[in-house]
């Protein structure tokens, strides 16, 4: 089943424009070697070459690796993520996104957030998060990249779902005397909007999370993890420019007792995560969540933290 590209779906481009990999990388915000390995290994897509022998992107392929990256980034392995993306299927939770962006295209933060409140009725919070907020907040992205929409419309949407995540991590936590996962974003990086899904998604799990937010100086992680005794630091980053500072911020929390846990685009590859202290959390949120989940309670059973590294979710497959 293909999506009209001028379709709340669509990414507002001619359908007959032929792309090169380093637009598609920049449009997907997937690495090109990641695009190579796909087509490589999975057959996704079959892009055509040029006559100098470089790939050329159709405006279909362009939805077949959108479908990909969504689908691994759902928890989907990589081979059974270019099956579906074979069959053609579409997820359950498709339409949602489709009402979120629609809603956030004409305005409409009630709209917004019924998609997410339904979402969250009907498959529960990891699921809207990981297969409705994301994906749909990811594509309003694109859009406002390529022009199909304005900045109004991103912030919009932004403020909606930051508010509506809010009621996640705003009640009064029952364990008040445990000890806090620190949940920070580089000091460099000012999106925070997946930090903040991770907060609400570990505080589901029962555990207290101290969220610093956007921007947040190596010197203060390092305080707050230090005053708070934190059992477990998690920073995202997303600037690969940013990648070093992030490095040294984890660095300056490497503590006998608090684990240490990294996530983002600055992180993708295998070459950006050598030498990076902690466990590298992938791209899926919910599992993300289970892996930090794993790690602290065995810290708190008193068997000490699972060796870094030895359950980290890969970017890609091996």
């Amino acid at each position: 089943m293909r999506r009209d590209p001028d379709g709340p779906d669509g990414l507002g481009l001619d359908p007959d424009a032929i792309l090169t990999i380093q637009h598609v990388s920049q449009l997907l915000m997937v690495p090109s070697p990641t695009l190579r390995s796909w087509e490589r290994r999975y057959g996704v897509p079959a892009a055509r070459r040029s006559a100098g022998g470089h790939r050329r992107y159709s405006h279909d392929d362009l939805h077949d690796l959108r479908r990909m990256r969504d689908d691994i980034a759902r928890g989907y392995p990589a081979a059974e993520a270019a099956a579906r993306v074979h069959r053609r299927e579409i997820t359950v939770a498709d339409p949602l996104v489709d009402r979120f962006l629609e809603a956030a295209h004409r305005l409409d933060p009630a709209g917004v957030r019924n998609a997410l409140d339904e979402a969250l009725e009907e498959f529960g919070l990891d699921v809207a998060v990981d297969a409705v907020l994301l994906p749909a907040l990811r594509e309003l992205g694109r859009w406002w990249q390529i022009g199909r929409c304005d900045v109004a419309h991103e912030h919009l949407a932004t403020d909606v779902a930051r508010r509506w995540l809010a009621r996640f991590t705003t009640t009064e936590s029952q364990v008040d005397q445990q000890r806090p996962i620190v949940l920070s974003c580089g000091p460099r990086d000012c999106h925070g909007i997946g930090l903040e899904s991770m907060a609400a998604m570990l505080q589901a799990r029962g555990w207290r999370c101290l969220m610093l937010g956007a921007q947040t100086p190596a010197t203060a992680l390092r305080l707050a993890v230090e005053q708070s005794d934190a059992v477990a630091v998690v920073l995202v980053s997303h600037l690969s420019m940013a990648r070093r500072s992030s490095v040294e911020s984890l660095r300056g929390c490497r503590r006998p007792n608090t684990i240490l846990f990294y996530a983002g685009n600055a992180f993708l590859t295998r070459q950006a995560r050598q030498g990076v202290p902690g466990t590298y959390l992938g791209t899926n949120l919910s599992r993300a969540a289970d892996l930090i989940s794993a790690y602290v309670a065995a810290e708190y059973d008193g068997e000490g933290p699972v060796p870094t590294g030895r359950r980290a979710i890969p970017a890609e497959p091996r």
